[in-house]
């Protein structure tokens, strides 16, 4: 299925049904007092994170959701039928704004859990309940009150434990098949990955992990260069950076220059991100001609760990996997 991360809907919350106006007729009863029901409430909008939901597609054709109008009262004092609800499941990590101000109103983090955005119209009481001392019968109900209609804004952020960034063609994409059993789309041009890509890793202890694969980024991405901020977006959510490098492309004149791009673009999106653990790894160490280069990189940041591992050969990825697997429990 297609990813789709953003998603504009409106939803409608059910009218309240009319209270009834109605009089008690029965034989030998020449006037009978009132015995309107109340209408029925309308029903709520309610969103549900749903761990099963990876997309919002089914939202992009689907444009207005609404809950059912409450049913009006009836005579005999019967009571209308409350309208049901109306449940949007979104995937775990979506963000609900107001379309127009961009305003949040929640944001849907946790699996199962659920967020009343529109409550239903209380419904009309009938004229049963106007009736007094001064009054016994009142020829008057009230008509049920509208539901509620807002235009959402609905984005998907990425739930991952690790997210892995670095410039077009670095391997990401080989990697994440690597550690997982996501089979992303790979080949040797750059922006191969045009989606996010998520993949459990099952490590030989502790919990298994999310890992995602974030398309690209390039200079100027911040400001929505190349895939920029669409993508930028989805690393904010993950707990670690694993930042990626094609050591066959390290200049050795100037070693840095790929890996302080990705970083200088990361802070200007986002100081949050740019504070976020992040462990360097060199990938396409099989390449001939990539030691050199490796050695450069290495003496420029003396100071960092630096693993070295090759995604197609899987040289070093196990080892990778148990790093990550005890940084996540440090965390």
């Amino acid at each position: 299925m297609k990813f789709v991360d953003e998603a504009i809907i409106t939803i409608r919350s059910g009218d309240g049904g009319p209270g009834c106006t109605s009089f008690r007729r029965e034989r030998f009863i020449e006037r009978g007092g009132p015995d309107g029901g109340d209408g029925g409430d309308g029903g709520h909008v309610i969103l549900r994170a749903d761990p099963s939901k990876r997309t919002l597609y089914d939202y992009r054709r689907q444009k207005l959701l609404r809950a059912q109008n409450g049913a009006p009262g009836l005579g005999k004092q019967k009571h209308g039928k409350n309208g049901s609800h109306c449940y949007i499941n979104l995937p775990c990590g979506t963000l609900v704004s107001h379309a127009d101000s961009l305003e949040p109103i929640t944001d849907l983090t946790e699996p199962d859990s659920e967020f009343t955005i529109a409550r239903g119209g209380k419904g009309g009481r009938g004229n049963k309940r106007f009736a007094t001392a001064t009054n016994r019968a009142p020829r008057h109900s009230q008509p049920g009150i509208p539901g509620l209609e807002l235009k959402l804004k609905l984005e998907l952020k990425l739930l991952a434990d690790i997210g892995i960034v670095g410039l077009p063609n670095a391997g990401k994409s080989t990697l994440v098949s690597a550690m997982s059993a996501a089979r992303p789309k790979v080949a040797d041009y750059p922006f191969t990955t045009l989606t996010p890509t998520l993949g459990m890793v099952e490590p030989p202890f502790g919990e298994p992990f999310a890992v995602a694969d974030i398309p690209g980024l390039i200079e100027g991405a911040h400001l929505g260069t190349g895939l920029g901020i669409k993508f930028l977006k989805h690393i904010e959510r993950t707990g670690i950076l694993l930042h990626l490098i094609d050591s066959g492309g390290i200049d050795p004149d100037s070693p840095l220059g790929a890996f302080e791009l990705i970083n200088r673009e990361l802070s200007q999106y986002s100081e949050t991100l740019a504070q976020k653990t992040q462990i360097l790894v060199l990938n396409k160490i099989d390449l001939t001609g990539t030691a050199n280069r490796v050695q450069a990189f290495e003496k420029a940041l003396p100071h960092l760990e630096i693993l070295k591992i090759s995604a197609a050969t899987g040289e070093g990825v196990k080892e990778l996997i148990k790093i990550l697997a005890t940084r996540l429990q440090q965390e």
